[in-house]
């Protein structure tokens, strides 16, 4: 599986979000750009402290126009508890059947602890106000992503 091309236009979506609401893609458009991360699992140590950056960067985020979207194959009610227990101030995204992860290339082999299982792969995108994607950040390390992140959007204003 592969991810989407850049220059293309990102693929759609609508999920829930914690609160039960749905959240689509294109609820953004000619609005803001969109930084959409997918991580394995909420609570979770690494997916923490990814969560966790994204939160204390978010006024940073929102004066570069930029709007964060975490998707994983939680429940809702995972993600509630998450967003409750660290305080995060933005959406994240329930993907229970994993149909958007596959849809952007990043449901796929993994291992731990020696035992192979499929899952989503630790991916951000950036999206462009036009809905066309403009980077993918796949060697993601959780304490510096949202540093990573804010770099590449301020070296390349969308």
């Amino acid at each position: 599986m592969a991810f989407p091309k850049i220059g293309n236009l990102a693929p759609a979506f609508s999920l829930p979000n914690q609160r039960g609401e749905m959240v689509a893609l294109r609820d953004f458009r000619e609005r803001k750009a969109v930084v959409l991360y997918f991580y394995p699992k909420a609570m979770t140590p690494g997916c923490t402290v990814q969560a966790c950056g994204l939160r204390d960067s978010g006024a940073e985020y929102a004066a570069l126009d930029a709007v964060v979207l975490g998707v994983s194959p939680d429940p809702v009610a995972r993600l509630t508890k998450f967003a409750e227990r660290d305080l995060l101030d933005f959406d994240l995204l329930s993907d229970v059947d994993h149909a958007v992860a596959e849809r952007y290339g990043v449901w796929g082999p993994k291992k731990f602890m020696g035992r192979e299982f499929l899952g989503i792969l630790r991916t951000t995108f950036v999206i462009g106000r036009d809905g066309r994607l403009r980077q993918v950040f796949d060697k993601v390390k959780t304490a510096s992503h949202h540093q990573d992140v804010l770099a590449w959007l301020r070296d390349n204003p969308i």
